[in-house]
Order: C-alpha cells, then sequence, then structure tokens
C-alpha cells in the first residue's frame, strides 16, 4: 500500500502542474491578442475639420535616393502650426504604407509641430519614429530633407527647423543626423539639391 502522505503529495503535484498549465495558456492567449492588436501600426488620426487644399508633399525615395515633390488634396485647418502637424503627418502616412518607397518603423508619428518665432518650426516625433528608423547617412538625410521641404514648401516664412524626439533633444535619428542642431531650410533645400 502507497502510504498517504506520499498520495498527498502527488495529488497536490499534479493540482500544480494543472494550475501552471492554465496560467500558461491565459498568458499566450493575452500575448496573441496583443500581437494582433499591434499588428496595424498606421497612426489613426482625429479627424480635421477645414477645406481641402492642393499642398506639395516632398517624399523620399530609397531606392534612386532621392526627393520626388507630389502633389495631393488634404484637408487643413487655418493655423500655421495645425497646418504643418497635418502636412507631416500626411507623410508620415506614405512612409507607413506597406509600399512605402521610404519605410519607417511602425507606430511613427508627429507629436507636434511649434512655431516658436515666426521662422522656426520645432518639429516633435514620437519614439517609435527615432528607434525605428533606419541607419545610414542617406536615409537619416533623405528623412530631414523631407520632412523640412514639405513644411518649407507649404508653410510661407519658415527659415529654420528643430527636431526632436518625445520632447526632447536627442544626439541623432538613427547614428548619423545630427538632432541636436538647428537645420537653415536653405542648407536642407541645398542637401535635397544635391540628392537630385
Amino acid at each position: 500500500m502507497i502510504p498517504r502522505h506520499l498520495l498527498i503529495g502527488i495529488v497536490v503535484m499534479i493540482a500544480l502542474a494543472l494550475g501552471i498549465a492554465l496560467y500558461l495558456g491565459h498568458v499566450r492567449r493575452h500575448v496573441e491578442r496583443a500581437d494582433t492588436n499591434s499588428a496595424n501600426t498606421q497612426v489613426v488620426a482625429p479627424p480635421i475639420s477645414g477645406p481641402t487644399e492642393q499642398v506639395t508633399l516632398y517624399v523620399a525615395y530609397d531606392a534612386d535616393g532621392l526627393l520626388h515633390a507630389r502633389a495631393t488634396r488634404i484637408p487643413l485647418p487655418a493655423g500655421r502650426q495645425e497646418r504643418a502637424q497635418e502636412l507631416l503627418r500626411a507623410l508620415l502616412n506614405i512612409y507607413l504604407d506597406r509600399t512605402s518607397p521610404h519605410p519607417l518603423g511602425p507606430g511613427s508619428e508627429v507629436r507636434e509641430v511649434y512655431m516658436v518665432d515666426p521662422g522656426l518650426a520645432v518639429i516633435d516625433l514620437n519614439a517609435a519614429f527615432a528607434d525605428g528608423h533606419r541607419s545610414g547617412i542617406l536615409v537619416e538625410e533623405l528623412t530631414l530633407a523631407s520632412l523640412g521641404e514639405t513644411v518649407a514648401a507649404n508653410i510661407p516664412g519658415i527659415a529654420r527647423i528643430k527636431i526632436l524626439i518625445d520632447g526632447k533633444e536627442r544626439e541623432t535619428l538613427a547614428g548619423h543626423v545630427d538632432l541636436m542642431r538647428f537645420y537653415d531650410i536653405s542648407g536642407i533645400q541645398q542637401l535635397a539639391a544635391q540628392l537630385q
């Protein structure tokens, strides 16, 4: 006959094994649900009120290392700051598309654009933008040139831009482009011309 304390130990171990199996199944379902929810990484911005306007977005193409002007119509609010945000959101939506000519990391988005003085636009992007950005001088310069050219071409009087990540300065975008400095639009336009 099997001793009673041994039988109790076996029953307790079987109960623990079943409990752990149920818990692991619960965790697995939770992780699969989270993966499914994060599969759609395109940012959904609130609807913009205002008339649609023809704008020019400067889209980077990695294959040929160039910026291409792309005319499109998007709804734009009246304020300069809000207009700049919507322009850059439209640009990032192109980059977040699965057929993008210059793919960015999933979840990249424009947090805010600040017009600090009449000629300075401070573009605040989220951490996913910088953390998911591909490293390389050309792809980083294309991104910078694309952002600067798009803002300058559609918002009169912008002479300089500054890039922030989650509201803070960051040394580089992905190891090459210096984000600690202010960029003159004329310098960005020269960079864009050199890329052409």
